[in-house]
């Protein structure tokens, strides 16, 4: 399983490093991929996709198995809703959501997600 991740502060870019699987990053949405992926990204503005994120996923959606969203707890309901979003229109599931960069209790978790697929 391949990872592909959006990382505009470093809190996304941290988490994928830690996981020591093969990633892809998402410079400004123009990257392909044909095989499967979960999505990492972050929640932009109050809770949007990142448009870099929207443009990759428009053109290889095909192989998307999931999304982990990075978000702030302090912007209230839209905590993590680029993941949802995501979810939603993808019809796939959010697989986690986690604050910033994460605890090492959450890289146990998102760990424990990836081993699943």
């Amino acid at each position: 399983m391949k990872i592909v991740y959006a990382s505009r502060t470093g809190n996304v870019e941290s988490i994928v490093s830690q996981l020591l699987y093969d990633a892809l990053c998402i410079q400004n949405g123009n990257e392909t991929i044909a095989e499967d992926y979960i999505l990492f990204t972050y929640t932009d503005g109050f809770g949007d996709v990142p448009l870099e994120a929207e443009s990759f996923l428009s053109a290889n959606a095909a192989f998307l198995k999931g999304v982990i969203v990075s978000g702030d707890t302090s912007y209230g309901e839209a905590y993590c809703m680029a993941g949802d979003k995501i979810a939603e229109q993808y019809d796939v599931d959010c697989l986690y959501k986690v604050e910033n960069a994460g605890t090492d209790d959450d890289l146990e978790k998102i760990r424990e997600i990836l081993a699943k697929f």
